[in-house]
């Protein structure tokens, strides 16, 4: 099991994540805490890191919200492969570990099942990942861009605008 921890660059934000790699699967269990929100949530997914499961519960000061999507059911059919979590720099690895995209490679298109927070409303999400070199990949969704820093293993260091690793 390997700890990772983010702190938030422009807004009040930390996320600590517990999570287990094995056959091409992932599971992580992690708690994020923002200024109007704290949530937790457990992620699973199958072989290839495409995501089986994600369970959400937030509270903000107006109550508690949860969520629980699985694969099969709407959003995640034809494309989507993955889920896409708020704030939250782990769900970034999905396809960087799927696709080595941390390595290098030709761009990618996807389809994500993006979950806002805290309300938890759920959307699609189109998504393109560029690796531009060793460790670093350009991520866009619409109008914006960043370019995320990853380590050997595929897991976020640095995402300009909004965390980046602590130890």
């Amino acid at each position: 099991m390997a700890v990772y921890a983010w702190r938030g660059l422009e807004e009040p934000l930390f996320e600590l994540a517990f999570v287990e790699l094995g056959d091409g699967r992932l599971s992580a269990q992690g708690t994020q805490l923002g200024a109007r929100h704290r949530l937790e949530y457990a992620l699973e997914t199958g072989a290839g890191f495409v995501s089986e499961r994600l369970q959400v519960e937030c509270r903000t000061a107006k109550g508690t919200r949860t969520l629980d999507l699985r694969r099969g059911s709407r959003p995640l059919v034809g494309k989507v492969l993955d889920f896409d979590l708020a704030y939250s720099p782990i769900f970034n690895s999905l396809p960087v570990l799927r696709d080595r995209l941390h390595e290098g490679g030709e761009t990618h298109d996807y389809v994500m099942a993006w979950v806002g927070v805290p309300e938890l409303t759920v959307s699609e999400s189109r998504q393109q990942y560029f690796p531009l070199a060793d460790g670093v990949v350009r991520f866009r969704s619409g109008s914006f861009s960043a370019d995320v820093e990853f380590d050997a293993d595929g897991f976020v260091v640095r995402y300009p605008g909004l965390a980046e690793r602590v130890t």
